[in-house]
């Protein structure tokens, strides 16, 4: 077990969702439950429960293969990529993040960035919010071509809410740019972290739930 001043030195950030039944979920996917399968109190030898999620559930991971189907699912996407330098930035738009949101950041050397807005306080509430800021196509284009490999949101989706063609995704998944969903970065300042960021490689999947950690540079 590690001692708390180990710990304390690390100063490790979860901002990762806790998967429970009281998560938002977005409309059309499978709700989180955990359901008892065995139980010691009923006699058997050991505690045994199923998982039952989207792919898409809490902080997850979305792989090409959510938007296109030739596309490798979890198990092909590079660690290298999930893990190291990452920067958080924030923004206070309640609408679209545009071009001109980004536009004051100089992200030439950013591989890895992640976008904090006033979503991360929507995970306050069991309730799934439509309102929340997603990326617009706009943005996710620039993004490519600054050369940004990573991106993660903090809410259940990069994408606006049911925006037609869904061209956030098709953009930043089509150009190799990973994308990471339901972050929580409410207590997370702007800055440099060191990122690890570890989907499940479940074979063929479009998506995967992770863990997420950031450590101080």
């Amino acid at each position: 077990m590690l001692s708390s001043r180990f710990r304390q030195a690390m100063k490790l950030i979860d901002v990762s969702l806790p998967l429970q039944a009281s998560l938002p979920n977005y409309p059309g996917n499978t709700p989180f439950t955990l359901e008892p399968i065995k139980r010691l109190a009923d006699g058997h030898s050991s505690n045994v429960s199923s998982l039952h999620l989207s792919a898409h559930t809490g902080t997850h991971v979305d792989a090409p293969r959510h938007f296109f189907d030739d596309g490798p699912g979890t198990e092909g996407l590079p660690l290298e990529l999930l893990c190291g330098r990452a920067r958080v930035v924030e923004l206070t738009t309640r609408k679209a993040i545009g071009v001109d949101d980004l536009s004051p950041f100089d992200l030439r050397e950013d591989v890895r960035l992640l976008i904090k807005t006033h979503n991360s306080r929507l995970w306050a509430s069991s309730e799934f919010h439509q309102d929340y800021v997603g990326v617009s196509g706009e943005a996710a284009r620039y993004l490519v071509d600054r050369g940004v490999k990573v991106v993660g949101v903090d809410y259940l989706s990069v994408e606006e809410f049911r925006k037609p063609g869904a061209p956030a995704h098709k953009t930043l998944l089509g150009a190799g740019t990973i994308v990471i969903e339901g972050l929580n970065l409410r207590d997370v300042e702007p800055g440099h972290y060191e990122m690890f960021c570890l989907p499940l490689a479940i074979v063929g999947a479009d998506g995967a739930p992770a863990r997420v950690v950031l450590r101080t540079t």
